[in-house]
């Protein structure tokens, strides 16, 4: 009977955890409309937090951002500064595709980052390698971005382990003038 119970607890988590992401196209009415290659372009500052998986906040940073565009590929340099001490460099290179969708690479990330806008948000998908201590994880990103008024970006992302989420991620960013 326990086991049985068990089983049934965790189908229902599988269930909730697959049906607990909204479709992009929910968006498509809103506004600002996001524009990848507008917001991604110049300097931008962000500041953001993680959190496990009971919502403790674990980490906090900084970001400086730096985009640069010709024509559909586009290079973002992040630099990280975490509140510990803990430095890091990041380089994106994006590129918008024909069917209006995005493409990304980096050092760090598996294979290539997949990513579409639609309204006022923006999605992308991806598999990192993610270092935790002495540890390596393979963790799944799903990451949504919200563009807002006044240059105002917030940024999501839901860290997936097997299917469930591992931590969760919010990042608040703001364009800067050049």
């Amino acid at each position: 009977m326990k086991i049985l119970k068990t089983i049934a607890i965790m189908g229902a988590l599988i269930m909730f955890n697959g049906c607990s992401t909204a479709s992009l196209d929910y968006y498509a009415q809103t506004s600002p409309k996001a524009d990848i290659k507008d917001y991604f372009n110049g300097p931008i500052k962000a500041w953001g937090i993680v959190q496990d998986w009971q919502g403790k906040v674990v980490n906090r940073f900084d970001v400086d951002m730096v985009g640069q565009w010709k024509g559909d590929t586009g290079t973002l340099h992040e630099h990280f500064s975490y509140y510990n001490g803990k430095k890091q460099t990041r380089v994106w290179t994006i590129t918008k595709l024909p069917d209006g969708s995005y493409e990304g690479t980096a050092s760090d990330i598996i294979d290539k980052a997949v990513g579409n806008e639609v309204g006022s948000a923006v999605r992308w998908n991806y598999v990192m390698d993610l270092p935790v201590d002495d540890k390596v994880y393979r963790i799944r990103f799903d990451d949504w971005m919200w563009q807002m008024n006044d240059g105002v970006l917030i940024n999501r992302s839901y860290l997936k382990k097997f299917g469930f989420t591992v931590s969760e991620l919010t990042i608040f960013m703001k364009k800067q003038k050049p």
